[in-house]
């Protein structure tokens, strides 16, 4: 294969030399793949994980409040103390700013809800960040400002932390992202890029609260942002319809065991209007839908949209669709919506559905369904939520299981082919882009435990290398 101008220029057959004035790469067994993108991340919230108290294997409220009195005993300091990760939809006790009082007295804490719907403070932090709140928890809107009001004002210090983020997902064979943060990406990617930050292709999305800006910016989707040299691209609009399954907010047809439905964030006329709204200045509508009725009312926006998909055109993508009624599957192939999916959270949150979706599961993560129906998937981690790594998600793609355990909903299993198809954005033929990754192993005989561990030898960005160990 020859790379020129940042695109494939020829394939020759094995044993045929190229140009000898061209540098030569031999693979020497290797395999050849497309360059992977991760289709929904939060990215700079992905770039502080590493550096927050990891709370996500807490089994209880009681464990959680001890990792962070441990932290505090071998960190002391009075700045606000905040972990992430913890899952309390399976925990016998409840989260309390009584035990996060004990644990850190007067030290501001939160600790970060593994879905990013829900924060978890004790007395010190409400009073700074929801004075007059009662109780322990914000969720949804609320957690997420907070979670933005935590982010490090010094840019110096984020980009850097952004730049590492960046690098090590190059070593997963990585060259692009959507990037679904919070707040407003364009001038941060923009001086990150600026600043040599050239590891990944970044899509970034938009909020409602800044979707008027966008359209006043004349941003489209698919369109790169000038300056970037092509790195920077304008993504979807981003709605939040509904909320997430261990907060118990995921809007969903049956109630879940405590009673309630879950939370609709916009009423269906709101939610069609937000997507008219996009549609008519050229951005993509992505709604966040979780539970199967929330799946429902996206799809019947949609459909009143006109969305059509004719010519293989995807207007929209519903993002998670962790739960969808039967009757609905074969509606995302015939609007044309994409189902923007995370597989490793399958595996993440297996047990949870198992009780709170209880009888219901044989429908949840159906992938192969999905594929089945004709729809397009497009595979993400929603890091931080899951790491920032598509081997991940193909694995649990492909083989429904994680660390041990047998296969869960093993039917709604897909072939290795099609999970690479949904974690990548090109080919690899003449003329399209030298997005390229190299890996040691056969994807096509890897068993999932392989999968997960795949080696990346090399990762190519428009034919420039974004890591190497070849």
């Amino acid at each position: 294969m020859t790379v020129r101008d940042r695109s494939i220029a020829s394939i020759h057959p094995a044993g045929v030399p190229g140009e000898r004035s061209l540098e030569r790469i031999p693979l020497d067994g290797r395999w050849l793949v497309p360059g992977l993108w991760d289709q929904h991340v939060h990215f700079t919230q992905w770039a502080q994980t590493a550096r927050r108290l990891d709370v996500s294997r807490a089994s209880s409220a009681e464990e959680a409040a001890s990792l962070v009195r441990a932290r505090t005993a071998a960190d002391p300091g009075t700045d606000v103390l905040v972990g992430f990760g913890f899952h309390d939809a399976l925990w016998h006790d409840l989260p309390s700013r009584e035990l996060l009082d004990a644990a850190a007295g007067d030290r501001p804490v939160v600790l970060i809800a593994g879905d990013l719907h829900c924060s978890w403070l004790n007395s010190a932090a409400m009073a700074r960040y929801a004075p007059g709140v009662e109780g322990a928890l914000l969720r949804e809107d609320a957690s997420f400002a907070l979670t933005s009001a935590l982010t490090p004002s010094d840019e110096s210090i984020l980009d850097r932390w952004a730049s590492d983020a960046a690098d090590g997902a190059a070593t997963h064979g990585v060259v692009g992202i959507v990037d679904l943060e919070y707040g407003w990406s364009l001038e941060t990617w923009t001086r990150r890029i600026a600043a040599g930050a050239r590891s990944l292709r970044v899509e970034f999305g938009v909020y409602r609260d800044r979707m008027t800006d966008a359209v006043g910016l004349g941003l489209r989707t698919g369109e790169p942002i000038e300056g970037t040299d092509g790195l920077l691209t304008m993504g979807p609009f981003k709605v939040i319809s509904d909320g997430s399954l261990n907060t118990r907010t995921a809007l969903c047809l049956h109630a879940y065991p405590g009673g309630g439905h879950g939370v609709a964030n916009l009423t269906p006329d709101e939610l069609l209007a937000d997507l008219r709204f996009a549609a008519a200045n050229g951005i993509e509508p992505a709604v966040h839908a979780i539970g199967d009725e929330a799946n429902r009312r996206a799809l019947d926006a949609f459909e009143q949209l006109g969305a059509s998909g004719r010519g293989g055109q995807i207007v929209g993508r519903i993002e998670h669709a962790q739960l969808i009624d039967p009757a609905d599957i074969p509606r995302f192939a015939a609007l044309g919506i994409a189902a923007s999916v995370q597989p490793e959270h399958a595996m993440d949150d297996r047990d949870v559905a198992d009780r709170l979706w209880a009888g219901r599961t044989r429908h949840a993560f159906p992938l192969a369904s999905l594929l089945a129906s004709g729809a397009r998937l497009a595979f993400g981690s929603d890091a931080p939520v899951a790491p920032l790594d598509p081997w991940a998600a193909i694995a649990s793609a492909v083989g429904r299981t994680r660390d041990g355990r047998e296969p869960w909903h093993p039917e709604q299993r897909i072939p290795v082919e099609a999970a690479l198809d949904a974690s990548t954005r090109s080919r690899v033929a003449v003329g399209e882009p030298a997005d390229l990754a190299i890996i040691e192993r056969d994807p096509f005989a890897a068993t999932p435990d392989e999968l997960r561990a795949m080696p990346v030898a090399a990762t190519l960005l428009a034919g420039r290398f974004t890591h190497d160990t070849l």
